[in-house]
């Protein structure tokens, strides 16, 4: 996440300060950045950015424990905690793994909203999209059941990627994501019904028993700590013969852990016991990466789930 959100302090001595500090950690002038962030933070107090980009440059020259206090400010002083400081305390272990701070969340998409679908599909490489349609369509054949979908929900939808991807499949999609302006991109693809802005888990909630043939959680169980509430609901959802498409990233071990790019990558076997536990029946799991960073493919899951 960049440091580089909520710029203006009030003070402009401050505001000027924090500028040429970011310029000289760019620069890969560490000292020099932290002294003149320390003197952001004495001259704004309340500058919640400065705290974290003073983290940031603490965590890179070997200070944990200044980067601990840094963060905790950070986090104190933005209650909405939009730069994510709780994760860089997670990943410090300062802090116990917990949910993702949702006005993060909110601001992460907020900003990539303008170039998500450059940056995700030209720079990561993302496939997740084409990775839960080519699993739904197997899971169909294999039960010799029609691939298709009159009611679907698109849980995280962002720019309607997803959609794009099942459209000759599904009858009626409707699309939930948590950033307004993703929702609004969402909207004017014309690929969706209807999308709402909301929480992923809080728009399942919200709609009735046994209503959606079809439910698509692309690239959204890595902002997720707990995935149960998400999968119960998502089965009290899922009509009867319906599918659960999600993809994940994983990990070697059980359980989950907070991983370098701060999304929670969860261990297969824990996955297919939250299923089991929400009263869910998995149809396919393959080891597929959904995306790739510096080049690399980041380890993940595929899975299609349904109703007993």
């Amino acid at each position: 996440m960049p440091a580089r959100l909520f710029m203006s302090s009030g003070d402009m001595l401050a505001d000027r300060r924090f500028d040429f500090a970011r310029d000289l950690q760019v620069q890969g002038d560490l000292v020099a950045a932290e002294d003149l962030l320390v003197q952001v933070a004495s001259l704004a107090p309340g500058f919640a950015t400065a705290w974290f980009a003073l983290g940031e440059v603490r965590e890179q020259l070997g200070d944990r424990d200044g980067a601990v206090i840094a963060f905790r400010n950070a986090q104190m002083t933005d209650p909405d905690d939009r730069n994510g400081a709780a994760l860089r305390l997670m990943r410090l272990d300062a802090a116990d793994l917990a949910a993702m701070p949702p006005g993060y969340v909110r601001a992460l998409f907020d900003q990539y909203a303008p170039n998500f679908e450059a940056a995700v599909l030209d720079d990561l490489g993302y496939r997740g999209p084409a990775l839960l349609r080519q699993a739904i369509l197997a899971v169909r054949a294999a039960a010799d059941r029609p691939a298709w979908f009159d009611h679907g929900l698109d849980l995280g939808c962002g720019t309607g990627l997803a959609a794009l991807a099942l459209a000759p499949y599904v009858g009626e999609m409707i699309g939930f994501d948590l950033s307004p302006r993703m929702v609004e991109r969402a909207r004017a693809t014309k690929r969706y019904a209807q999308v709402e802005e909301a929480e992923v888990v809080d728009a399942l909630r919200d709609r009735p028993t046994a209503s959606a043939d079809l439910i698509l959680a692309a690239d959204v169980v890595g902002y997720l700590c707990d995935v149960n509430p998400l999968l119960i609901e998502a089965a009290r959802v899922l009509a009867p013969d319906g599918l659960l498409a999600l993809t994940a990233e994983t990990h070697d071990s059980d359980g989950v852990v907070l991983g370098a790019g701060l999304r929670y990558a969860h261990g297969a076997r824990y996955l297919q016991s939250a299923m089991a536990a929400a009263g869910l029946v998995v149809k396919h799991l393959e080891q597929a990466s959904a995306r790739s960073e510096a080049g690399v493919p980041v380890p993940g899951l595929v899975i299609v789930a349904a109703q007993p």
